[in-house]
């Protein structure tokens, strides 16, 4: 990371919301679930599938919970309704996990049989390791009751991912591989970049042997690269994965993957939790601090 960059990362919290705002256009389809419908046309338009994401999570209230759950239940109409492409992505802690285990396993079951109703699908999120326990077992609870379109999300720097998958793969689990992007302590996580890349192809490799359907989410042009050999030795067809990406993340890569007629989804942030969002995606990526001294200074 340049100097340069380093300094505006350190700031952010002192740019102007506005400008952040401006700079963060490419990564968030807006406040309202219109404006999120509208990108995902735009990206079924251009043969990508797409998971609608409601901003927000760390609810302090029941009552908020509530609300974001009838939010999300919104979505499965509206995805009918315009005849899209997409799934629906929900974090347990905006449905209440900090608050009460079991409130947030009832707002997640009654999401589930929704996407269960219309025959679409829910993607339940991973978040901070204080949370790994019990999302995976409120996933576990509700494919033991018989409700199958669902998944969850497995985290490559996660010394402990490796024996999730094989206890989900007893039940043949769809899964979202992905690095992880908490700061955890290395006593259970992967510090290093080539570690976690290593980790993230051994568990990728074992989850293709199990016969888990797995989400590829990646930007990473090395872990693309090495899912191909991976893929062509399991004999898979194009229907048993797919990779993944983030809405304005590396548009060429996806480009590229698209035209040789994989799968790939785009997860689609909306809401008015924008601001948060951003600032996390922005420290992830420091290059995009250039966009932000342009915004700042009208440039172009």
């Amino acid at each position: 990371m340049s100097l340069f960059n380093k300094l505006v990362v350190s700031t952010l919290p002192f740019i102007p919301k506005p400008i952040v705002g401006q700079v963060s256009k490419r990564y968030i389809a807006g406040e309202a679930l219109t404006d999120a419908v509208r990108t995902v046309k735009a990206l079924n338009g251009s043969k990508c599938l797409a998971t609608l994401d409601l901003l927000g999570e760390d609810i302090s209230a029941k009552e908020e919970a509530v609300t974001t759950r009838e939010n999300v239940l919104q979505m499965y109409p509206v995805i009918v309704a315009n005849e899209l492409d997409s799934n629906v992505s929900v974090k347990p802690t905006q449905l209440g996990l900090r608050l009460n285990k079991q409130l947030c396993y009832e707002n997640i079951r009654t999401i589930a049989e929704k996407a269960e109703l219309v025959g679409n699908f829910l993607r339940i999120d991973m978040e901070d390791a204080t949370t790994t326990e019990d999302t995976l077992e409120i996933y576990q609870r509700l494919r033991s009751e018989g409700l199958k379109r669902i998944g969850v999300v497995i985290q490559a720097y996660m010394r402990r991912s490796e024996s999730d998958i094989r206890s989900l793969a007893k039940i043949k689990a769809n899964i979202r591989l992905c690095k992880g992007i908490y700061n955890e302590l290395p006593s259970i996580a992967i510090k290093d970049r080539q570690g976690i890349r290593d980790n993230y192809l051994k568990l990728l490799r074992l989850a293709f042997e199990e016969g888990c359907y797995v989400g590829i989410a990646t930007h990473d042009d090395y872990l693309i690269e090495q899912s191909y050999p991976l893929i062509k030795q399991f004999g898979l067809s194009k229907e048993q994965y797919e990779f993944q990406m983030l809405l304005g993340v590396r548009e060429e890569a996806r480009n590229v993957i698209v035209a040789a007629g994989d799968r790939l989804r785009v997860y689609v942030p909306y809401g008015k939790q924008w601001y948060a969002y951003s600032i996390r995606r922005l420290k992830e990526n420091p290059a995009m601090a250039g966009y932000i001294a342009k915004a700042m200074f009208g440039l172009k």
